[in-house]
Formats: C-alpha cells, structure tokens, sequence
C-alpha cells in the first residue's frame, strides 16, 4: 500500500505565495511521476503541474511562471511552490503518484487533497 500525505495550503490573498507538500510511505519503489492536480466543485479535476523520476516538469498553462514543483527522490517528497496566487487557483489540490516504468504504469494513489484559497 501506498500512502500520501499532504501538507501546507490555506487562506492567502490575492498575490501571496503558498507551498504544498506530499510525502509518500509505503511500497513507494519505482516512482514514475509525482504530481499535483486541482478541483473546484461541478468541475473535473484538472493537472496543475507533474514531474518526473528523472525531473521533467510539466505544468498547467495557467500557472506557467507563477508555480514550480520539485521533488526530493530520497524523501519520497513532492513539492508546489505556488506563487502570485490568483482568487482563480482557489481549488482543493491533491497529490498525485504514479508507479510504473516507461509507458507502463501499475499503480496511481491519491493524497487526502487540501484547500487552498485565495481572497482577492
């Protein structure tokens, strides 16, 4: 089993800046993507940003330049820096993994998910 906890998220104001974090336990052998994924009510649920084993990001075209992500390979950790906060990023994030190798993916988990909203 694998298990995702997530951190961070929260009230902010139009402008300012937050960091998620996602730490994953477990059988976390052979990560192949980490990512963050966002929801608002009677919408789906849509990529924010992911990142590789090897550190190939990719990113929403909507927080290109405002968000980064990062990982740490010895943690288990994922990270999303999000910066100049728009009330528009007014979301619950979840965390994503996925296991596999190539095209091959064997298992997808979810963290919990976290509010984060910002006041314009």
């Amino acid at each position: 089993q694998v298990q995702l906890v997530q951190s961070g998220g929260g009230l902010v104001q139009a402008g300012g800046s937050l960091r998620l974090s996602c730490a994953a336990s477990g059988s976390v052998s052979i990560i192949k993507t980490m990512g963050w994924y966002r929801q608002v009510p009677g919408k789906q649920r849509e990529l924010v940003a992911a990142i590789t084993s090897t550190g190939t990001t990719n990113y929403a075209d909507s927080v290109k330049g405002r968000f980064n992500i990062s990982r740490d390979n010895g943690k288990n950790t994922v990270y999303l820096q999000m910066n100049s906060l728009k009330s528009e990023d007014t979301a619950v994030y979840y965390c994503k993994l996925e296991r596999g190798i190539g095209a091959v993916v064997w298992g997808v988990h979810w963290g919990q998910g976290t509010q984060v909203t910002v006041s314009s």
